[in-house]
């Protein structure tokens, strides 16, 4: 089939039900916030190499992590006590932090200065979001993601001490069910995150839930204020 290329002024998506066998929606466009906004309202999100054109996906199956079905073991439990969090107190070095982490099966990486750039925008309009870990004054792990509604839309993580990571992981569940959200979106299938309870469901399952969970509530919520950083 011949992908869509997205014109520049255009902000309108193809369905994401007409992407490809690999997932791909479009190419081409750009990364202004009114682009990614709608995007993401639409389970598609963009993920490309260097030198390459603007992708965009919306993959088949999906992952997603139900809240209550997050696996905390004992030992996560106990390293937990070893970190202290914060919320978007260092966004952009922890996008950067995970531009810098290397991963199995991948060459390179999929977060570009544009892409930084981009989301730190979203940063600033209150829709970008980091959940960090800091050991003795240091960031030694964190994840960032984008508010769609009632929806994280988890982008990505790195860590520098053992259970760094996963324990702002798990902050962030604790605090998304206070909050009322209804789950996470993992996007691409890793098996990292199927330990920690995450489960495929079909493109159409997804896009379901996500209007669902977004039709009476499209506001991008994320009360700090109510914020429980404790383990």
């Amino acid at each position: 089939m011949n992908i869509p290329k997205l014109k520049k002024y255009d902000l309108l998506f193809p369905n994401p039900n007409s992407a490809n066998e690999d997932g791909i929606v479009a190419w081409g466009g750009d990364l202004n916030p009114s682009r990614l906004i709608r995007a993401y309202q639409n389970g598609i999100f963009p993920w490309y190499s260097e030198n390459d054109p603007i992708i965009w996906w919306s993959t088949n199956p999906r992952l997603i992590m139900e809240l209550d079905e997050f696996k905390i073991s004992k030992s996560l439990k106990k390293s937990m006590k070893k970190f202290e969090y914060k919320f978007d107190t260092n966004f952009v070095e922890v996008m950067k932090q995970c531009k810098n982490v290397k991963r199995e099966n991948q060459n390179g990486t999929w977060i570009q200065d544009d892409i930084i750039e981009a989301y730190s925008v979203l940063h600033d309009m209150g829709i970008a979001h980091s959940v960090e870990s800091y050991k003795n004054g240091k960031l030694v792990g964190g994840l960032y993601g984008i508010v769609v509604g009632k929806v994280f839309c988890g982008e990505s993580m790195f860590s520098l001490e053992n259970d760094a990571s996963k324990s702002a992981y798990a902050i962030l569940v604790k605090h998304l069910k206070l909050w009322g959200y209804d789950f996470i979106d993992c996007q691409v299938p890793t098996e990292h995150l199927k330990s920690l309870g995450a489960k495929e469901v079909t493109r159409e399952s997804f896009l379901q839930r996500l209007y669902e969970a977004n039709m009476h509530y499209l506001e991008h919520r994320w009360d700090i204020e109510k914020s429980i950083i404790y383990v």
